[in-house]
């Protein structure tokens, strides 16, 4: 596997980008989604990533992540594994990447925002299993019914 700044403008990371987005938007409540298009993605603050496995039949995407910098902390956004690559630790690699470059940033944690429900138990459970903790409000965001937040010290 080999992860890469992603390209935004690749068949593949956008697709997949794209699916995110949409799977995003239907699994959330009015109000309560605040997933990135790839024009959002665009951002100076923010550093997008790719993961490829590659094998003699060319590069196929497994998972895509994000890590936009906040003053002192930086976020996860559009944490998305392939849905071919689910399962194959494509997901917690794309994770163990961003927690790294937050570290080489000199930031002092990690956040995220994520949903609630069956769509999101995987997201969840490598969260926690990575020592996300839940946490307060941070960058606009408010806990609730169907958001929830999380952080990790570095």
């Amino acid at each position: 596997m080999q992860i890469r700044a992603a390209d935004l403008s690749e068949t593949e990371v956008a697709a997949l980008l794209e699916l995110h987005h949409g799977e995003m938007q239907q699994f959330s409540p009015p109000g309560t989604c605040h997933v990135l298009d790839l024009s959002g993605l665009k951002a100076p603050d923010i550093e997008v990533f790719a993961a490829w496995e590659m094998s003699a039949n060319g590069a196929h995407l497994l998972a895509i992540g994000a890590l936009k910098q906040h003053d002192g902390f930086g976020e996860v956004k559009s944490m998305r594994a392939h849905p071919d690559a689910r399962g194959t630790g494509a997901g917690r690699a794309m994770l163990e990447h961003l927690i790294a470059r937050a570290r080489q940033l000199g930031l002092n944690a990690i956040k995220l925002e994520t949903g609630s429900g069956p769509m999101f138990e995987a997201a969840l459970g490598l969260y926690r299993a990575r020592g996300f903790t839940p946490c307060g409000s941070f960058a606009g965001y408010v806990p609730g019914e169907f958001n929830q937040l999380f952080g990790l010290e570095l």
